[in-house]
């Protein structure tokens, strides 16, 4: 497979239910390559914008596919591929097996519903909860006049992820609080429909007036303008629970506005979320230099591309990591 496709064409790709079709491609597959990199969906556009850029630079051929976390985590202890990507930490079991990861920027992950929802307006002006969201998608509530005040009587149709998604797990993070977080398959059993990928489900909102979900931020704007698309709109979150919107909780109309108030810390993490680049102990050889390159001249390129950057104090944290990792890396600045 050659590059040199966009990355809304990577979007694309996945959205065509070809997650798996564009793994096959490009997974472990060395094609004169000196760097593989595996991993989660979510990281995936950003890191193709990567590839192409360092391999620009430096001459440097890298093979990237998607596949999801678990697939790069056991591509990459499995030598497989030099780099795993994940869209969420590695657990004790996978650092205990020698995985080293550190964090190269934050994704987002937000509640969605159709613009055309019969109170859409009431919930574009007072947002919900953290509560009500997990009544929602535990089914304690399942009809839209439940969450509003509003003469109407239409179901809520809950749709879910079916593929091992990092994103649906930070989601359940979230709904549950901080005590009490719900797995993916629990979330599954709850919704009315689950479906392998962001797309498919951004697609399920995009048709379907009286159905809510989650998705990735790139899902939810276009990546060319930065405005709404198509028919998904963001549910407003009420941090506060004030029954409204306060100025610092209205941050969603378009995707500048909504990565400024992540990088803030005004959108909450979860469903914020830090996502990693990870090795089989330490990142080798050419694999090394471009991690070194991700968190310094590759970081210039994160906002532009629908992420939000991690902050300089964490960066320059995530930097040392690699440069006491690594002897090759005199210098990571």
């Amino acid at each position: 497979m050659e590059r040199g496709y966009s990355r809304r064409s990577v979007l694309g790709i996945l959205g065509s239910g070809s997650t798996l079709a564009l793994a096959g491609c490009l997974s472990g597959s060395s094609s004169g390559s000196d760097i593989r990199i595996s991993g989660g969906v979510g990281p995936l556009p950003m890191m193709q914008v990567w590839a192409d850029k360092y391999e620009s630079e430096t001459g440097v051929g890298i093979d990237v596919s998607g596949g999801g976390t678990g697939v790069g985590v056991s591509d990459v202890m499995n030598e497989q591929v030099d780099i795993a990507m994940m869209g969420r930490e590695p657990d004790e079991g996978e650092i205990d097996r020698g995985l080293f990861a550190v964090a190269m920027l934050i994704d987002t992950v937000v509640g969605t519903i159709n613009v055309d929802n019969p109170v859409y307006d009431e919930l574009r002006e007072h947002g919900l909860t953290r509560a009500e969201l997990e009544g929602v998608f535990t089914r304690e509530i399942t009809n839209w006049d439940e969450l509003v005040d509003a003469d109407i009587d239409e179901p809520i149709y809950v749709y879910g992820r079916s593929d091992s998604s990092a994103a649906y797990k930070q989601w359940g993070n979230f709904l549950g609080g901080e005590d009490d977080s719900y797995t993916e398959n629990e979330l599954e059993d709850f919704a009315d429909g689950n479906f392998d990928g962001d797309q498919q489900v951004a697609q399920a909102i995009n048709n379907d007036a009286l159905g809510i979900s989650m998705n990735n931020l790139n899902y939810v704007y276009d990546y060319n303008t930065g405005d709404l698309e198509m028919n998904i709109r963001p549910i407003p979150l009420d941090l506060d629970e004030s029954g409204t919107l306060s100025a610092e909780e209205d941050y969603y109309e378009t995707r500048d506005d909504f990565l400024t108030a992540v990088e803030e810390g005004f959108y909450p993490a979860p469903p914020a979320r830090e996502m990693f680049i990870a090795a089989n102990e330490e990142f080798e050889d050419e694999a090394a230099d471009f991690a070194a390159w991700v968190l310094t001249e590759g970081q210039q390129y994160v906002r532009e591309n629908g992420y939000a950057p991690i902050s300089d104090e964490r960066l320059a944290e995530e930097r040392d990591r690699l440069e006491e990792r690594h002897d090759t890396i005199t210098e990571v600045a």
